[in-house]
């Protein structure tokens, strides 16, 4: 895909490339691929749940200990930033819904994410991505705060 530097990388270039970014993401996750997670952030991407943000270094660590199952998500809602002074697009934000399955006992949460892209020399990647719960009652949330035990996943 294109890099900054090359002005070619049309809008639908761009929207299949973050799609594509964000499916890598899905199925990773449900496949416990933590690398795989990895890399699809900016090195400094977060991920925020529960009222915690987490930067990249702690991804592997929160991932090994988040509930496996799977990752069912949505066509992404894009936006595009402005061009920059060559004509390029460098940055844009995103909504995504999410359905996840677990699969100890085929509960469901379900939600969306919303999340802001960055254009790097690696192609399009995720800079943040927050987690909002949709409950049974309607509410809108990012979860209770809760302790994660970063230091007992191996």
């Amino acid at each position: 895909m294109s890099t900054n530097s090359a002005p070619t990388s049309s809008r639908t270039d761009d929207i299949v490339e973050i799609g594509q970014l964000l499916a890598k993401y899905a199925v990773t996750m449900s496949t416990g691929d933590v690398q795989g997670v990895v890399s699809v952030f900016t090195p400094d991407g977060t991920y925020s749940a529960f009222g915690d943000v987490y930067p990249l270094d702690q991804f592997p660590a929160l991932v090994t200990v988040a509930p496996k199952g799977l990752f069912v998500t949505g066509t992404p809602l894009i936006e595009f930033g402005e061009p920059d002074e060559s004509g390029i697009v460098n940055d844009a934000n995103g909504t995504q819904t999410l359905q996840f399955i677990d699969h100890t006992q085929t509960d469901i949460r379900i939600g969306y994410y919303t999340d802001t892209y960055r254009r790097t020399g690696d192609g399009w990647r995720l800079a943040t991505r927050a987690m909002t719960f949709i409950r049974r009652n309607g509410e809108h949330n990012s979860g209770r705060p809760h302790v994660v035990d970063l230091s007992a996943a191996p």
